[in-house]
């Protein structure tokens, strides 16, 4: 459990994390990358980890349908369709134009990390059939922009596509302003949400001017928009001048995981820090989350530090922290009937960490963090299917773009199929 009270100062928060670091893990034993038939044994759920489809291109979201399709996003350009535990061989014709990796992309590129990112479905899907995507559109540099599209999904294609939005968020000027951000959620409102990352501008200097700090572009900020794209009159900056009214929250990293809390309808979000210092965040408008003038990470190469320290007045503390970090990804409250024990609870994938983590929360507070899974891959998105089991998107392990596949696997209570 790496739990860091909010109440703690910088000195203290690091000292309980220290103390702490030891006991990390699994009450009831380290748990595993199992898969087939092995049962993984946690503390209050036994599961096996199945495969639900293989032979998917970097993996990075899933949503389902009304009708039990599961669609996946993959990021080089892609979606697809499972359908009946089968992976469709035909990707969905009708998607915008994407900025994509082409083969042998490298992942230490901001071009690898473009492409098609989050697929989300409307609140009303059944009725409107429309499917919303996050995607890196071409623009005028060699990287483009973030953007939003939605469009009708019906016979398992795309038509009346149509952009949303798109960021004013520039790139640091070389082929690594990666940092993309594009997790999508709709809250209780019907209001849909987006994160953008930093696009990888240099931490260093003049804190203070960094891009995230900059309320006139979009870089390292959470936008809220309506579901036409059309910006709420009461966002938290509207009629404010030289300040970008889409933006929500801002001082972010790279948030790569966002989800609604089932009954209070709070925004969570989890975000990647630099070498340490993973963060999780309740997203309130209006509020600046500090990225970079305060944090808990360091330099990767040197070790050195990058912060003005770790709080200050005007800027939001995290609520929790990995260090070290497990490079978050894919998040959910869980609300399902399979396992009823984690019911309330949030689940989080690990990217660099190749952990799947459970945290349980009062209120604020993360009072228990568990490691269901260690080993199985790079997690990049988590998700809850009608069945109630938990879907996990496997990344690949290589730095190639198109290649090796990975795929989709699920966690099944033991002695469930």
């Amino acid at each position: 459990m790496t739990h860091i009270p909010r109440t703690l100062h910088s000195f203290e928060r690091i000292a309980f994390l220290l103390l702490l670091l030891p006991f990390a893990g699994c009450a009831a034993g380290e748990p595993g990358g199992a898969a087939g038939g092995d049962i993984v044994q946690t503390a209050l759920h036994d599961f096996r980890v199945e495969e639900v489809a293989d032979d998917l291109v970097r993996p990075f979201s899933m949503t389902f349908t009304p009708e039990g399709d599961l669609l996946v996003t993959e990021r080089p350009g892609r979606l697809r369709i499972i359908r009946d535990g089968v992976l469709l061989p035909d990707s969905v014709e009708g998607l915008p134009p994407i900025r994509a990796p082409g083969r042998g992309a490298r992942s230490m590129s901001g071009f690898e990390q473009a492409g098609l990112r989050d697929a989300m479905l409307h609140p009303d899907f059944a009725a409107n059939r429309l499917l919303y995507l996050s995607y890196v559109k071409p623009g005028p540099d060699s990287l483009g922009t973030i953007a939003i599209a939605r469009g009708r999904f019906e016979n398992d294609r795309l038509t009346d596509v149509e952009e949303l939005f798109h960021a004013d968020a520039f790139g640091n000027g070389t082929d690594r302003s990666s940092m993309w951000g594009g997790r999508l959620a709709f809250d209780h409102d019907g209001y849909l949400f987006m994160t953008l990352g930093d696009r990888q501008w240099p931490s260093a200097g003049d804190l203070a001017a960094h891009p995230a700090q900059d309320l006139s572009n979009h870089n390292g900020s959470t936008i809220r928009i309506h579901d036409d794209g059309w910006v709420p009159e009461d966002n938290p900056f509207v009629g404010r001048e030289g300040v970008l009214p889409e933006i929500w929250t801002w001082g972010h990293r790279n948030a790569q995981g966002m989800a609604v809390h089932p009954e209070t309808g709070e925004l969570w979000q989890n975000e990647h820090g630099p070498q340490g210092g993973d963060e999780l965040n309740l997203i309130e408008p209006g509020l600046n989350y500090g990225w970079p003038v305060v944090g808990y990470g360091v330099n990767y190469r040197t070790g050195a530090r990058i912060h003005s320290g770790t709080l200050m007045e005007g800027m939001e503390p995290p609520d929790y922290i990995w260090v070290p970090s497990i490079g978050v990804s894919g998040m959910l409250f869980y609300t399902g009937e399979a396992f009823p024990d984690w019911r309330g609870d949030m689940i989080v994938g690990g990217l660099s960490g190749r952990r799947l983590a459970r945290l349980r929360m009062e209120g604020r507070e993360v009072t228990e963090e568990e490691t269901l899974l260690q080993g199985i891959g790079r997690i990049r998105d988590v998700r809850q299917g009608p069945d109630g089991f938990v879907y996990l998107a496997i990344d690949g392990e290589t730095r190639d773009v198109d290649g090796p596949a990975t795929g989709i696997v699920r966690l099944v209570p033991a002695g469930r199929r």
